[in-house]
C-alpha cells in the first residue's frame, strides 16, 4: 500500500516514519521543505506538491493546520480527486469535517476522519487512540493502516463523529489544565509543602495523570521541546468553542481558557508547551 502524508510537522514526521517502519511506501509533501530533510535522510520518498502525492498513493493522509489549509491544498486540482481516498487526521469541527466529506465525494473520491489522541511518543509505540469517523466498510478497509498508530480503533459512526469526540477531548485538556494550573498557583502562593499538596491530589477522585506530567514544566516555568503547543491548544479550544455554541451549549468555562492561550501567545509562548497557560494563570513576579 503506497501512503501519502500530507503535512511533516511534529506529528506528521512521525508518522510518516512509522508508517514507513510496518514497511509501507510512503510519499510525503510540506509546504516548508526543510521539514522534509529528516524524512528524506530517512529514505522517505519526498516530492514538491500535494497532487503529486495524492496521484502516487493508494490513500492521502492530511496532517495540516487547519481546515482552511486542508482546502487549500487538496482542491488545487479538483479533478485529481477521483477515485481516491483522503484520510483527514488533523484536528477540525464536525461541519468542517463534513464539508471536506461533500466537496471530496462530488470530485469522485473517497474520505474519512481519524483524529488522534496522543503524541510523539504514542506515534513511536503505535499506542495513539485512534477515533474513526467513517463507513463500516471503509473502517474495515483501511484497518491494517489505522492499527499502525493505535491497537484498538475505534468507529465512533459517520464523517463528524470522530471530529467531535476530538474536541471534546481536547476541550478536556485545555480546562485540566487551565484548573489544576489554578490550584497549583493557589498552593504555591500559600507556600504550601508541593509533594504534601500533590499527594492530596493524586489520592482525591480529583486527579488526573496530566498533572503530574505537567507538573515540572509549570514548577520550573519550563515550556521548551512540546509535543502540543500553544498556538495549537488556542486554535482546537476556539474550534470547541464554536461548535459547543452552535449546539446551544454555554461554552464560557472554555472560551476562557482560550483567553489564557491567546495571552500566553501574546507573551511569546505560542510556540512552547500548552502548560505554557500556567504563566498566564499565576505570572512569576507575583
Amino acid at each position: 500500500m503506497k501512503v501519502g502524508i500530507l503535512g511533516t510537522g511534529l506529528m506528521g514526521t512521525p508518522m510518516a516514519l512509522q508508517l514507513q517502519k510496518e514497511e509501507f511506501e510512503v510519499v510525503a509533501w510540506n509546504r516548508s521543505v526543510d521539514k522534509l530533510e529528516a524524512l528524506a535522510e530517512a529514505g522517505v520518498q519526498t516530492v514538491g506538491s500535494a497532487q503529486a502525492v495524492i496521484a502516487a498513493t493508494d490513500i492521502t493522509i492530511t496532517l495540516l493546520s487547519d481546515a482552511a489549509a486542508i482546502e487549500s491544498v487538496i482542491f488545487a486540482d479538483f479533478n485529481a480527486l477521483a477515485e481516491k481516498t483522503i484520510l483527514q487526521m488533523g484536528t477540525i469541527s464536525p461541519d468542517e469535517s463534513r464539508k471536506l466529506q461533500s466537496r471530496i465525494e462530488a470530485a469522485g473520491g473517497q474520505y474519512f476522519e481519524a483524529p488522534v489522541l496522543g503524541s510523539i511518543p504514542q506515534v513511536k509505540t503505535s499506542t495513539l487512540i485512534v477515533m474513526v469517523g467513517a463507513t463500516p466498510e471503509q473502517f474495515e478497509q483501511w484497518m491494517p493502516l489505522l492499527i499502525c498508530f493505535g491497537p484498538e480503533p475505534e468507529l465512533m459512526g459517520p464523517v463528524g463523529s470522530a471530529a467531535a469526540t476530538k474536541l471534546a477531548m481536547n476541550q478536556l485538556i485545555g480546562s485540566l489544565t487551565a484548573g489544576f494550573s489554578m490550584s497549583l498557583g493557589l498552593a504555591q502562593q500559600e507556600g504550601l509543602n508541593m509533594e504534601q499538596f500533590m499527594q492530596i491530589v493524586r489520592d482525591s477522585a480529583l486527579y488526573a495523570p496530566t498533572f503530574d506530567k505537567k507538573l515540572e514544566r509549570m514548577c520550573d516555568r519550563n515550556f521548551a521541546n512540546p509535543n502540543f503547543p500553544t498556538k495549537h491548544l488556542l486554535k482546537d479550544m476556539n474550534l470547541f468553542v464554536q461548535a459547543a455554541r452552535d449546539k446551544g451549549i454555554d461554552a464560557t468555562v472554555a472560551a476562557g481558557v482560550s483567553q489564557m492561550a491567546a495571552k500566553a501567545i501574546h507573551q511569546g509562548l505560542a510556540d512552547e508547551d500548552y502548560s505554557a497557560i500556567f504563566n498566564v494563570i499565576n505570572p512569576q513576579d507575583q
